[in-house]
C-alpha cells in the first residue's frame, strides 16, 4: 500500500507538472460541464483540495492574504483554539479518571490552499502544531483532480478518509467541541492515501472510496492501522431544493491491524483530560470491519442527527469482540442563521452570522445538545461503557470569531465500579 501511495503521488504530480505549460495554453473550448441541479443558497456544491479540513472563511477579516500570479493562486490562514475544562467528580470516578482543571491550547494551526495553471486542479497544505507531541505535524495536504465528466474529483495526499460526517468536518466548524468516544476511538483523524468523491448527474447521491496506508505516517499519533479501505455512500433527496437538507449516510471501513496488533482508547469528550475513559489496551488483532449508519434533517435553524457504529474485530486471541456505539444531536440557532451543508463533500460548513459584533449585531447564537455512548466491553476486552450527556452554547460572533459554554455529565462503566463526572468546559476559537 505505501509503494502504491507513493507511485500514485509521483506519477500525478509528473503527469500534472510537465503536462502544465500545453494544458494551461489550449485554445480548444472546455468542455460543457454537467447539468448542475437548482441552486439552495443553504446547499453548496462545490470543492476544492481544502474542503472540510483545511477551510478559511469566506468572509475574513483581513484582506491581504490572497495573492495569484500567472495561473496560480494562494491563500493563506489560520486557527487556534484555546480550550478550559474543569471536573466533579464521585469517588468511584476518581478511582477511575485522573482529572484536573487545565486551560491550554487545544490546536493551532497554519493552512494554504490554491489552484495552479491546470485546470481542474487545486491543492492544499496544513501543518499545525501537535500540542500532545510538543511537534509541528502536516494536517490535510494533497492535490484534488476534478474531473466533471466523470462526475467526480480525485484526491491524492493526507485527507479524512471519508468516514462519518463528523469526523469529516474539521473541529472549527462542528456544532460541539469534541467527537463523541467511540468516533474518536474507531477512526483516525487523517490519513495518507487516495480518495475518490463522485456523484450521480442529479446530485441526489454522493459516495467516496479511498485507500490509504501507513508507510508514510508510521510514526504520526493519528496511525492506526496499515492499511484502510473505506466507502461511504450519502443519499441526500432535499439537497438542492429549498425545503432543507435531509442526509441519509451509510459507510463500509476494512482495517488491519497495525503491526499485528490494535487498540481502542478515547478521552471523556474532553481534549484536555489527563485520562482516557475507554480503553480496551493493546491486544492481537487482523483486522477490523467498521458499519456506520447516519442521518441528520435540517429544514432551516434547526438540525436533527444521529451517528452510529458497529466494530467487529478478527481477534481470535481476544474473542472477535464486537464494539458499538454513537450519538445523537440536537442543534438550533436562536438567531435565525441556517447551517449550510456541503453537497458535493456531504457535510455541514461552519455558520456565518447574518450581523457579526463588529457589526453591532448579535452574531449567530446557537443551543445544541448531544447524547453519545460508547460500549467497548466485548469478547475477552473490557474497555468499559461510557455515557454522556452534553449540552451547549455556541456564540459565534463573527466568521472569524467563536465561543463555546459547555457542560457535561457522564457515567463511565469500568474497573468494577461505575463513576460519574459533571464536565464545566470552555472554548476560545479563532480563524483567518
Amino acid at each position: 500500500m505505501g509503494r502504491t501511495v507513493r507511485t500514485l503521488l509521483t506519477v500525478a504530480a509528473a503527469l500534472l507538472f510537465s503536462a502544465g505549460p500545453s494544458l494551461a495554453q489550449t485554445q480548444n473550448p472546455p468542455a460543457a460541464a454537467p447539468p448542475s441541479p437548482p441552486q439552495n443558497p443553504t446547499v453548496d456544491t462545490t470543492r476544492e483540495a481544502a474542503e472540510a479540513d483545511g477551510d478559511v472563511p469566506a468572509r475574513s477579516i483581513i484582506a491581504f492574504n490572497n495573492y495569484a500570479w500567472r495561473g496560480f493562486t494562494f491563500r493563506w490562514g489560520g486557527g487556534l483554539l484555546y480550550d478550559y475544562a474543569t471536573y466533579s467528580q464521585d469517588e468511584a470516578s476518581q478511582s477511575q479518571m485522573d482529572l484536573s482543571p487545565v486551560a491550554d491550547v487545544r490546536d493551532f494551526r497554519v493552512l494554504l490552499k490554491g489552484k495552479v495553471p491546470i485546470r481542474h486542479v487545486t491543492y492544499t497544505l496544513g501543518y499545525m502544531y501537535d500540542k500532545a507531541r510538543g511537534e509541528w505535524r502536516f494536517r490535510q495536504t494533497g492535490i484534488m483532480i476534478d474531473i466533471p465528466k466523470a462526475y467526480g474529483d480525485l484526491f491524492v495526499g493526507r485527507t479524512k478518509e471519508g468516514f462519518s460526517t463528523s469526523k469529516i468536518m474539521v473541529g472549527y466548524q462542528g456544532w460541539t467541541n469534541e467527537r463523541a468516544t467511540i468516533n474518536d476511538a474507531l477512526i483516525p483523524i487523517l490519513a495518507d492515501g487516495i480518495k475518490w468523491t463522485g456523484r450521480i448527474p442529479n446530485g441526489k447521491f454522493v459516495y467516496n472510496l479511498g485507500f490509504f496506508g501507513d508507510s508514510l505516517s508510521e510514526n504520526e499519533s493519528f496511525n492506526k492501522h496499515d492499511n484502510q479501505v473505506v466507502f461511504r455512500g450519502v443519499w441526500q433527496p432535499l439537497a438542492a431544493a429549498d425545503r432543507g437538507v435531509l442526509h441519509v449516510a451509510f459507510g463500509v471501513r476494512r482495517a488491519q491491524s497495525d503491526d499485528g496488533f490494535l487498540q481502542y482508547r478515547s478521552k471523556p469528550e474532553s481534549f484536555q483530560a489527563q485520562s482516557y475513559a475507554i480503553d480496551t489496551g493493546k491486544f492481537a488483532a487482523n483486522h477490523a470491519d467498521t458499519y456506520e449508519i447516519e442521518t441528520y434533517y435540517r429544514p432551516g435553524p434547526t438540525m436533527v442527527g444521529f451517528e452510529y457504529f458497529f466494530n467487529k474485530v478478527s481477534a481470535p486471541d481476544a474473542g472477535n469482540p464486537m464494539f458499538h456505539g454513537g450519538e445523537i444531536l440536537f442543534a438550533h440557532i436562536l438567531t435565525g442563521e441556517t447551517r449550510p451543508y456541503n453537497a458535493r463533500g456531504a457535510y455541514f460548513d461552519r455558520i456565518s452570522p447574518k450581523r457579526s459584533v463588529f457589526a453591532g449585531g448579535p452574531g449567530a447564537w446557537e443551543l445544541v445538545a448531544r447524547f453519545s455512548y460508547s460500549d467497548m466491553d466485548s469478547g475477552l476486552l473490557q474497555g468499559g461503557r461510557f455515557w454522556r450527556l452534553t449540552p451547549m452554547v455556541n456564540w459565534h460572533m463573527s466568521d472569524n470569531l467563536r465561543l463555546e459554554f459547555i457542560y457535561g455529565y457522564g457515567t463511565l462503566d469500568r474497573f468494577g465500579v461505575t463513576g460519574r463526572t459533571q464536565f464545566f468546559q470552555s472554548r476560545f476559537q479563532f480563524q483567518l
